[in-house]
This record gives structure tokens, C-alpha cells and sequence, in this order.
């Protein structure tokens, strides 16, 4: 009998390994025990401020996610942190990092009251909010647009200038406050006159929820099936990834990074908006703190993809939501919770590089 005839060696196939020869259930105990980690972590930083660090969590839990009420709340809050965030996911398809989700919303919260006061008693109802968000959205736009023009004309780097033009849009929201949208005297609390009960997004059936927490969910489905199904979406991809081959294939990577960035601009423009209609209802000082960075994170942790991005900031929105449970039952700061949402984001550098095949 020749060589050829006989049998080949039986292969053993090992277990599922990821690049570094590990195997998969080793890195996924890796991932279980760093988050515990960082919640043990998290728990110590408690104790330290006089907390009790055995009921911290199910005080976060009860306080944004466990009562129907705080469930609400924990949405609605949500509302603008996923727009933004969807703000940074669109440019990043494109190799863009967009961190002026900010001063984006804070614009687009500023050309909502804008386009509400100019319509007046009026109009109202669904004329009303449609033109709003459209105001909005174009506010969102051209502030994060201008930003890409400085990138692709100049090769200005895009996350300095939208980190920059945050604080530009505060000043902004500030001056229109203060001087020439305001509520009243000077002693009274600074507000911008408010939006018309017509101009108001109304609550679903009854509960806390407006109609922002819906159309949310049908921005992130309509964005998901825009990157995926769509050759725009495709070209951004194509151009994120390798622009000197997309731009020996002919395509015009300078329209499409652009384009990005006054999509992601806009998005987070009718986040500012629906939080002023379904929400706040007139500007004031600080409304937006934090919303735009609180976004970029959420981006970040998932990965920008559109439904991960969207469990991301309903998670961090409800992190956040707790800290007014932690401040009552607990007597910890209610800016707290910004310790465990900056432990999660570490943790997530730690353990990406190593899961990335093991998830794969």
C-alpha cells in the first residue's frame, strides 16, 4: 500500500483560542472579572466617603432602573445622550473623532427656543415641532460642519476644533440667557422665555415619556439601516478605513468625511431639540453639562454601533439617573456616579485589545 492510500492523520481540533493562543472561555472570565473589579472599586471609593458599600448598588438600581417612575426618567434623560452619540458613531465610520456633541446640542437646544419664540402662540402641534427640529438639526449641522471644512480644507484636526467649539456654544446658550432671550428681571432664576404648551412634545399614554423616547428608537434604527444597508453608509466605511485606496477608486473622500460631520452635527442638534420640547422646555444655565462627553463615552463603549451605542447611553443615563439616589439614601455627592462611569470606561481600555478575538 502506497503513502498516498493510506489514511491521514487524525487532527484534533483544540478548544476555540483567541490570537494570543488563549481560549475563549479564559478571556471571557477575564472580561466578567475586570467589571467586578471596577464595581469593587467603585464600591471601596463609596465606603471611603461614609457610604455603605453593600447597598450602594441596589440604591442605583431602585433610584434609575427598578421603580416605573425612575425607569421614565432614566429615558427621557437618555434622549439627547443617544443623539450626540449617534453624532460621534456616524463621523467615526469615517476615521472622524467628533467630540463636540456639547456645543452641538447645546446649538441645536439654543435654534429649538429660537424657531419656538419666532413661531409664537401661532403655531403649534406637529407644524411646530417639525420646524423646530428642522432648526435644530440645520443649527447642529453647520457647528459641527464647520468644524469638517476646517478638517478637510486646512487638515485641522477635527477633535480639537469640536472640543473647542463646545465652549464657543456654551457662551453662546449663556448670552442668549442672560441677554436676549430672558425670562423676567435680573432677580429672578436665568432662563430663556419658555416654549408654548403647543410647541411641547406630549407624554405616551399618560406616562412621564414624551414622544422624544420613541422617535429616539426610530433615529438608532434608521441610522443602523443607513450605515448598513446604504451605499453612502458603505462609502463612509470604505473611506474610514484605507482614504488612499477610496480615493484611487475615485471616491470623493473629502465630500464624504464632510458629509459625516454635518450628519453627526445634525443629529445631535434634534437631540438639544427634544430635550428642550421634551424635557426642559426653555434654556438654562448648565442643562446640557455633560450630555456631549457623557456621549463620546457611550460611543466609545459601543463601539460605535448604532444598538450598542444605544444600550451604552441608556446606561450611562441611568448611571447618572442614581446619583440622586446615592445623594438622599446614602449621603454620597451626586456627582459620584462620574467615578464609576470613568472606572467602566478604564476597564473597557483594559479588556478591548484583549477580547477583540474572542468576541469576534
Amino acid at each position: 500500500m502506497s503513502v498516498l492510500e493510506k489514511d491521514p492523520p487524525k487532527v484534533v481540533e483544540p478548544a476555540r483560542a483567541t490570537a494570543s493562543g488563549q481560549p475563549f472561555w479564559r478571556r471571557l472570565l477575564f472580561v466578567v472579572a475586570a467589571y467586578l473589579l471596577c464595581l469593587a472599586v467603585f464600591a471601596a471609593f463609596a465606603a471611603t466617603q461614609g457610604a455603605d458599600p453593600a447597598s450602594i448598588f441596589t440604591t442605583m438600581l431602585q433610584s434609575s432602573v427598578l421603580d416605573w417612575g425612575t425607569l421614565q426618567q432614566t429615558l427621557v434623560r437618555s434622549v439627547p445622550i443617544v443623539l450626540a452619540a449617534l453624532a460621534c458613531t456616524i463621523p467615526a465610520r469615517a476615521g472622524l473623532v467628533n467630540v463636540g456633541g456639547e456645543g452641538q446640542i447645546i446649538m441645536g437646544s439654543v435654534a429649538a427656543v429660537g424657531v419656538g419664540l419666532a413661531l409664537g402662540q401661532a403655531v403649534g402641534g406637529p407644524v411646530a415641532w417639525l420646524a423646530i427640529v428642522a432648526g435644530a438639526a440645520v443649527a447642529g449641522a453647520v457647528w459641527c460642519g464647520i468644524c469638517g471644512f476646517l478638517r478637510v480644507r486646512l487638515n485641522a484636526s477635527e477633535s480639537v476644533t469640536t472640543l473647542f467649539f463646545n465652549f464657543i456654544a456654551a457662551d453662546v446658550m449663556l448670552y442668549v440667557i442672560y441677554q436676549v432671550w430672558r425670562e423676567g428681571d435680573a432677580t429672578s432664576l436665568p432662563q430663556s422665555e419658555p416654549l408654548t404648551s403647543d410647541q411641547l412634545l406630549p407624554a405616551v399614554g399618560g406616562l412621564q415619556l414624551t414622544l422624544a423616547v420613541p422617535f429616539m428608537v426610530l433615529v438608532v434604527v434608521g441610522v443602523w439601516a443607513l450605515l448598513k444597508y446604504t451605499s453612502w453608509g458603505f462609502r463612509l466605511t470604505v473611506a474610514g478605513g484605507n482614504p488612499t485606496a477610496a480615493l484611487r477608486s475615485g471616491l470623493p473622500v473629502r465630500r464624504i468625511l464632510l458629509g459625516s460631520m454635518l450628519a453627526g452635527g445634525a443629529l445631535a442638534g434634534i437631540g438639544g431639540a427634544l430635550n428642550v420640547m421634551g424635557a426642559e422646555g426653555a434654556l438654562r444655565p448648565g442643562m446640557t453639562a455633560t450630555f456631549g462627553y457623557v456621549a463620546f463615552l457611550a460611543n466609545f463603549l459601543g463601539g460605535s454601533r448604532p444598538f450598542p451605542v444605544l444600550g451604552a447611553a441608556v446606561l450611562f443615563s441611568a448611571i447618572a439617573n442614581s446619583g440622586n439616589g446615592l445623594q438622599l439614601s446614602e449621603g454620597l455627592n451626586g456627582s459620584a456616579v462620574n467615578v464609576l462611569l470613568g472606572l467602566i470606561v478604564l476597564t473597557m481600555l483594559v479588556v478591548s485589545g484583549r477580547t477583540k478575538e474572542a468576541f469576534s
